[in-house]
């Protein structure tokens, strides 16, 4: 969630790029990338599993698992509006209530097993969305196993965790204080973190294999600040399995794959939050969706990652669920423009791309659609586009990438070594192109479009058709 969520209610030209050795963790995700199945229920989520495995996907995340807030009687709705018929809000299962698996917008502790029992049947890793620095913003909802873990309901939060924070770059009032009114729990309480860590690893034994943290930066680092009732900040050690937790470590930590929100700003310690996970990459994000609204692969910088971690430490996304939720940041975009940042995304060699699925039924004059937690989103997420770079992206392992445009930017191509090369036509206008690429001589056919392009001497040859993509593998 972003900081304000709840204010609101609650020739051609040759481009190269670097990285350096990322820190080790589970898997190759220069290969993979992540399904965000954003309010999908636990069963519709095991519903649709071979889908997502068939369309490429090596992780589906889901929205947070935890016991939360009931709000607007309990009604469904992702955002509804005084008189709807239908009431609710999706960012209800963002406000903990107590740390046991299963709420009622997304399903049953029972529900949630099943749902991972169909993930490994087809080979795709579950990760959850969790959020241990804040409950409710009605905080008298929490529930008493909470209360009695941590010794008392006074003993839950920060001293500094019911003031709100001002200064959004000083990292005391960020990493202790109230955001946007939820109370800042006190994450380096040992007892809260034994209590968490009995969650945590209960995901894991269902069969949780990663986790995202949501608003990570807002939980203190060792070199922070500490809050008054903090002793060390020892949440992230606690939370990687550097450390136990009155003796209880996490499960199985070389085989989870964990990042955090951590958006970008100033002051913000992104290098040292990838000693302990990995981060997102929202400046990137932001280039990207300008440069797709601009219809310019050369209107933003989209070699640089825009982040001071190695690429390999990212999670990348052309939008995620805040961009496209919080003041509808990047909801304009058509499904097209965020196909075509999809493609060049889940094209490039590093990080690790995350496709989040928009609501089924949404357009550009209808940001909710149908309006309802639980359903499957639309259908993009599996758009023969989408999966094409998806399984390109797996096709492609260990080769370094180069980018190539067109003279003004209107055609962006993802070389993969000499084996394959992604065209993505960032224009509403058909294209003709010839510009230098890395494949050999040859003739290559697209496999979705069935289009054929003609490489001769360095150059590449051929039409994009508007807002289109083509694989072209030797």
């Amino acid at each position: 969630m972003k900081r304000y969520l709840l204010f609101l209610v609650a020739g051609s030209l040759c481009l190269a790029a670097s990285a350096s050795p990322r820190h080790g963790r589970v898997g190759n995700t220069e290969t993979q990338a992540i399904l965000h199945a954003w309010s999908w229920s636990f069963n519709t989520i095991a519903d649709n599993m071979k889908d997502i495995a068939d369309a490429g996907y090596a992780y589906v995340q889901t929205s947070p698992a935890n016991t939360c807030f009931v709000g607007d009687n309990g009604g469904k709705a992702l955002f509804s509006q005084p008189g709807d018929s239908i009431q609710g809000k999706w960012y209800y299962y963002y406000q903990p209530t107590d740390w046991k698996i299963g709420n009622y917008l997304l399903g049953s502790r029972d529900e949630f097993k099943a749902m991972c029992d169909s993930a490994r049947k087809y080979n795709v890793q579950v990760i959850v969305d969790v959020l241990p620095n804040h409950t409710a913003v009605d905080h008298t909802a929490v529930l008493p196993d909470l209360d009695r873990a941590v010794g008392g309901h006074e003993n839950l939060f920060h001293a500094n965790g019911f003031t709100p924070i001002t200064e959004w770059n000083d990292r005391y009032q960020c990493t202790t204080g109230e955001m946007g009114g939820l109370p800042d729990v006190n994450t380096e309480n040992p007892d809260f973190q034994y209590y968490y860590m009995q969650y945590v690893n209960d995901l894991i034994n269902l069969g949780a294999r990663g986790f995202r943290y949501d608003t990570a930066k807002h939980i203190g680092l060792p070199s922070d600040p500490k809050d008054a009732k903090a002793v060390r900040n020892n949440f992230w050690p606690v939370a990687t399995g550097r450390e136990a937790a009155k003796g209880l470590s996490l499960l199985m930590p070389d085989s989870l794959f964990i990042y955090g929100e951590v958006l970008q700003d100033k002051n913000v310690k992104e290098k040292e939050y990838t000693e302990f996970i990995d981060v997102t990459a929202s400046n990137y994000g932001h280039a990207l969706r300008s440069a797709l609204e601009k219809g310019d692969a050369l209107a933003e910088d989209l070699v640089s990652w825009h982040h001071s971690a190695s690429p390999d430490s990212l999670v990348t996304w052309v939008e995620s669920h805040d961009t496209y939720c919080n003041n509808h940041e990047s909801a304009h975009l058509t499904d097209e423009q965020i196909r075509m940042g999809w493609v060049f995304l889940a094209s490039r060699q590093h990080g690790t791309p995350l496709f989040f699925s928009r609501p089924a039924g949404s357009t550009r004059t209808n940001y909710w659609g149908n309006n309802l937690v639980g359903p499957r989103g639309n259908d993009e997420f599996k758009h023969p586009e989408v999966v094409a770079a998806n399984r390109f992206r797996a096709a492609m392992a260990g080769e370094p990438e180069r980018i190539f445009t067109t003279t003004k930017g209107e055609v962006a191509q993802v070389a993969r070594g000499n084996k394959g090369a992604a065209l993505v036509n960032f224009t509403d206008k058909a294209r003709n192109v010839k510009m230098d690429t890395l494949l050999p001589d040859g003739t290559y056919t697209d496999e979705v479009h069935n289009a054929t392009f003609v490489v001769k001497g360095g150059k590449l040859s051929g039409k994009l058709q508007p807002l289109t993509s083509y694989l072209l593998k030797k």
